[in-house]
């Protein structure tokens, strides 16, 4: 069931375009959610959304939830996955798993380092790390 309390198609009560849930495909056909474009393969065109969804929700803090709009007809297409972002996402996350500190230490883990510490956790004690929390190198 939706609630006319959400339906502000004009903008004048929330500030833009607002449609109860469910029934945005119906007033509004050219919009879409975040998620709804990614499945389209695509990416919204600006930065700023051009209506809203909003719905009753006992998990929100205050009991509404909204959901941003944006026109399928200004989308872009996502950008691809290359190698080259591939590669610079790998270097990333070993550099976010090998131990900063200890110049001898140097070791890359299967986890990621915690930032609490600044440093592997057998460094913070003192100790040598096991051989099952160390990358198998490649």
């Amino acid at each position: 069931m939706t609630s006319p309390r959400f339906l502000d198609p004009g903008g004048s009560r929330y500030g833009m375009p607002t449609y109860p849930w469910g029934m945005a495909w119906t007033a509004a056909e050219d919009m879409a959610t975040l998620k709804q474009l990614a499945v389209m393969g695509l990416r919204p065109g600006s930065s700023h959304p051009d209506a809203q969804l909003m719905w009753r929700s006992r998990r929100a803090r205050n009991g509404v939830h909204t959901a941003a709009l944006y026109r399928i007809s200004e989308a872009q297409p996502k950008d691809e996955f290359t190698e080259a972002r591939a590669r610079g996402l790998a270097a990333a996350m070993r550099a976010r798993r090998t131990c900063p500190t200890c110049p001898t230490c140097r070791q890359v883990f299967v986890y990621v380092i915690p930032t609490s510490l600044g440093e592997c956790p057998a460094c913070h004690e003192g100790g040598t790390p096991e051989a099952w929390e160390l990358a198998v190198a490649a």
